[in-house]
């Protein structure tokens, strides 16, 4: 029985005219659209889901023989390649079930159960180079043909399935191809944001169609970013994970890229030179031959180049399959695009009410983390703050507001703000958390709900005492990673007196801890620790081996370290504040970079003269500029304006961030992308440092290494 690869969809034309082809194709899809579908589960065109619309375009379009199984009857939807396979079965088959047109092979290995369980399970199917079932048992065939199927999932606008998509190629050629389609399919099905939808496709496109060079575009309003791969581009296994750099297009003179996305109408050159008036380098000057593909959506405008630097006959086959990667990618942007402005949105408003900047202490150095869940679409209740309180100690809180909505985050701004207020009158934590309470209960009442939960646990620092006063309102434990005063470090959960959230008439209780020299306190939210179906005390055991062995008690590492210590993903938000009670004083310097050609030169004279004047080893400072000078560049390439380089040496390692404050709205990872930009990427960092990491903010990203100082 004919098969799949797959979800496929195409452009998404309107059902009521025919799919552009030959006249033969032309004929066929408008007997298809003929039929009468009202009478079948699938329902009448003109009410056909967008997304069902689509991939029934591509189905009726293609040369290669494809087929929709639509509902839980799968009736069939087949185009006229489809129809050849089935041979006396058409046209009978149109519109029916499928276990009744195949009825006599539906049993056959490989045959129904293959589409049932991609129907029902949502698991696609591939099988390379076999028999189709309804050719096995036919009398007088010697040497039946062999074909290349597939079935897989076909979903619809609300991500639901609803159908089985099946594709069949007779030609041994495209095999491969298919299965990278495929495997194309499924890693698009997983990303969340354009630049991952940019990465997957330069990746797929290069390799499955053994291409030179391979653009995506995407509109940005009325103007146009576009992002290229080269073949024979240096790029790592770290370099790999990152997304590429965007570059916009000028206005005057587009290219053909541009010229497909604004027409829609798709374009393919074999013997030229396609990109002679807009090449932007030699790469695009050796392009002979050239498909341009548009992106179909209703959210966002683009169009798929493939390119090659000789001569290149583009098949019927291959152009089917550009066809269905292109709608691919068209469908992964529209999501991803979807998700950028719901989550950034979302984003911006649960980091607006953090604090934009943390007190700046000579022995008490402080860093947070805040990383959005899983789904990260909405804003959440955790938050964190540090302020001097008026004795001169440090006051640190880290909470939860139970929900991922506007409302929740609104909660959390009301409970973080009344917190500061009752803080600044009254520091002691058990005063502060029983007011905290009393408003907790107050806005529970307010909104008519006894559904408010909200835990918190807040400290005082007294650095001058060598101590943390603490209480707990249903927070997991505070952990405390010990110096390695006599011996190796060792990390310690802080037994304060348990409690119920606020809002429950909450009594806390404090405890005093021992907090000197070399020590780092650590706050978390449940995420850190809390994974499904894993036990609590596993996390607690992971979170506390990890800030065990971590490298140094600098506060910024630990976050980073907290963040990833239990393995699996988690559906929460991740919240991290550490503070670190310095053996001396730490050493700082900054320096705002301006965006021009010679800042990442400035920036490596400054940073080491300014390190040198410090004594700081001479292997220290090599890899620290040079990793510095990677990084600066990545931040004036990527967000285009100004970015602030900040070194801070202790006795034990040398921290430095880079922050820029022109990135666009991505959230899922602070900007490292153009690392890759010189074949050396965040492999260079990960190579030289002894930790990393990324920090969003509300008005940017900032990058940060660590290196730690030789003993002696």
């Amino acid at each position: 029985m004919p098969g799949t690869v797959g979800r496929v969809p195409t452009p998404s034309a309107p059902v009521s005219g025919a799919p552009m082809g030959s006249d033969a194709t032309t004929s066929g899809a408008s007997a298809v659209l003929a039929h009468s579908w009202a009478a079948t589960p699938l329902g009448a065109p003109e009410g056909w889901d967008p997304a069902i619309r689509a991939v029934v375009d591509l189905v009726l379009a293609s040369p290669v023989p494809m087929a929709l199984l639509y509902g839980d009857d799968l009736v069939l939807l087949y185009n006229d390649g489809y129809a050849s396979l089935i041979g006396a079965r058409h046209p009978a088959a149109l519109g029916r079930p499928a276990t009744e047109v195949f009825a006599d092979v539906w049993h056959e290995p490989g045959a129904g159960e293959v589409i049932e369980r991609a129907y029902q399970r949502g698991e696609p199917f591939l099988d390379r180079e076999s028999v189709l079932p309804i050719d096995r048992h036919q009398a007088g065939v010697a040497d039946p043909a062999v074909f290349t199927r597939g079935y897989s999932p076909v979903r619809d606008s609300a991500g639901q399935i609803v159908g089985v998509l099946t594709v069949t190629a007779q030609t041994v050629q495209v095999t491969q191809q298919l299965q990278s389609l495929s495997d194309f399919a499924a890693a698009l099905s997983g990303t969340l944001t354009l630049d991952d939808v940019a990465r997957i496709t330069l990746r797929y496109c290069l390799n499955s169609f053994n291409a030179d060079r391979v653009s995506l575009l995407v509109d940005e309003g009325s103007a146009w970013r576009m992002v290229r791969r080269i073949r024979g581009e240096l790029l790592d296994e770290a370099d790999e994970r990152l997304p590429p750099l965007w570059r916009r297009q000028p206005a005057d003179e587009p290219p053909p890229i541009v010229v497909t996305a604004r027409s829609g109408v798709p374009s393919f050159t074999v013997d030229g030179q396609p990109l002679r008036d807009t090449a932007a380098d030699r790469h695009d000057q050796k392009v002979r031959a050239l498909a341009s593909l548009p992106l179909r959506s209703s959210v966002i405008r683009g169009a798929l180049t493939v390119g090659y630097q000789s001569p290149h006959p583009w098949s019927p086959a291959e152009r089917a399959l550009l066809a269905a990667s292109a709608e691919l990618v068209g469908q992964a942007a529209e999501r991803a695009r979807r998700f950028e402005t719901q989550h950034g949105t979302a984003q911006l408003l649960q980091r607006s009410m953090l604090p934009e900047q943390l007190p700046d202490l000579p022995r008490l150095r402080i860093a947070a983390r805040y990383d959005p869940g899983v789904d990260g679409n909405a804003a959440g209740g955790d938050f964190y703050d540090a302020f001097v309180l008026p004795t001169g100690a440090l006051g640190v809180v880290l909470g939860d507001v139970a929900g991922h909505d506007v409302q929740a985050a609104a909660r959390m701004g009301q409970v973080r703000a009344a917190l500061r207020a009752l803080a600044l009158t009254d520091p002691r934590p058990d005063a502060v958390l029983a007011g905290l309470d009393r408003l907790v209960g107050s806005l529970g009442i307010e909104g008519g709900t006894q559904e408010l939960f909200v835990t918190v646990v807040f400290g005082v620092i007294e650095a001058d005492q060598e101590r943390i006063i603490l209480a707990s309102a249903g927070h997991p434990a505070p952990l405390i990673r010990r110096g390695p005063v006599e011996g190796e470090p060792a990390a310690e959960y802080v037994e304060v007196p348990p409690g119920p959230p606020l809002g429950l008439g909450c009594h806390p209780r404090t405890v005093t801890v021992p907090f000197r020299p070399g020590d780092t306190l650590l706050l978390y939210s449940d995420g850190v620790v809390e994974r499904r179906w894993q036990d609590l005390s596993a996390g607690l055991a992971g979170l506390g081996a990890a800030v065990t062995a971590a490298g140094s008690g600098d506060p910024r590492a630990l976050c980073a370290v907290a963040t990833a210590a239990v393995p699996g993903t988690t559906e929460d938000d991740v919240a991290v504040l550490a503070v670190e009670h310095a053996l001396r004083p730490s050493r700082s310097a900054s320096m705002e970079v301006p965006a021009e050609p010679t800042a990442p030169s400035r920036v490596r004279h400054w940073m080491t003269a300014q390190l040198t004047l410090w004594q700081v080893p001479e292997g220290v400072i090599g890899a620290a500029v040079l990793c510095t000078s990677e990084l600066t560049t990545n931040a004036l390439l990527h967000a285009r304006t100004a970015a602030r380089v900040e070194i801070d040496l202790s006795a034990e390692r040398l921290l430095v961030s880079v922050a820029d404050s022109g990135t666009r709205g991505q959230v899922t990872r602070a900007q490292t992308d153009t690392l890759s930009s010189r074949g050396r990427g965040l492999g260079l960092i990960e190579e030289l440092s002894d930790a990393w990491g990324t920090d969003p903010t509300v008005r940017g990203s900032t990058v940060w290494f660590e290196i730690l100082i030789p003993a002696g």
